[in-house]
């Protein structure tokens, strides 16, 4: 199986004087183009057996631009939501009115800490993230199989440590741009190499090929 973990598009969250606290925002305008361009690209350039989104509005509207291009319906997931915005039962929360308040150290250097009063700790969120990639990997046994799941850069993050069994602390961030692909496959029938095989991260062909525009790409690195 090919598994494409795609960043969602640009949200207000991400704006650099954004000051609205960590609420479930909607793409910006810049975005929405983002993902169009996403999706036409992947359109073009994949054949997909199946899309999976975080149930957070900016990965469910990137999905929605997927969803249009290729003709496959997303099926949306709770577990695939940004660290400290998946309750037990996320539906019953608009996270417009009950934003929580964050703890002021990032959560991978207390690992064992919750983030927010009665949220979860980076393990949680690394358990929630393995427990989808195992469902997912037992969904898609076929190895020509390809996989879109549109996510956010925390859960990008979390499936390295998990495929390269970091442990607890950390000491890198994967950086990513919006709407970037990370690319791996996953093959454990060949047993002379590693069943998860990166194939390229931070992956931005889809923003740098549209008319010589860059769309919120910054060379020098990320782009919130």
């Amino acid at each position: 199986m090919h598994l494409l973990l795609i960043r969602h598009g640009e949200s207000y969250v991400n704006l650099p004087d954004w000051d609205g606290g960590f609420i479930d925002a909607s793409l910006t305008p810049l975005g929405q183009q983002q993902a169009e361009i996403l999706a036409n690209w992947l359109a073009r350039h994949f054949t997909a057996n199946a899309l999976y989104a975080s149930t957070m509005r900016r990965a469910v509207e990137t999905a929605e631009f997927i969803s249009k291009a290729t003709g496959l319906s997303a099926a949306v997931d709770d577990r695939i939501r940004e660290i400290g915005n998946c309750w037990p039962d996320a539906s019953s929360i608009n996270v417009e009115e009950e934003a929580p308040e964050y703890a002021d150290f990032w959560a991978t250097e207390r690992p064992f800490s919750p983030i927010s009063p009665g949220g979860e700790t980076w393990m949680d969120f690394i358990t929630r993230v393995g427990r989808f990639l195992i469902d997912v990997t037992e969904a898609h046994p076929n190895a020509e199989d390809t996989v879109l799941v549109v996510c956010h850069g925390g859960v990008i993050n979390a499936a390295m440590d998990i495929a390269f069994n970091v442990g607890p602390r950390r000491h890198a961030d994967v950086w990513l741009h919006n709407t970037s692909i990370t690319h791996w496959e996953y093959n454990p029938a060949d047993r002379r190499q590693e069943p998860w095989r990166l194939h390229g991260f931070n992956l931005n062909y889809h923003l740098l090929e549209t008319s010589g525009a860059i769309l919120g790409y910054n060379w020098r690195g990320y782009t919130p």
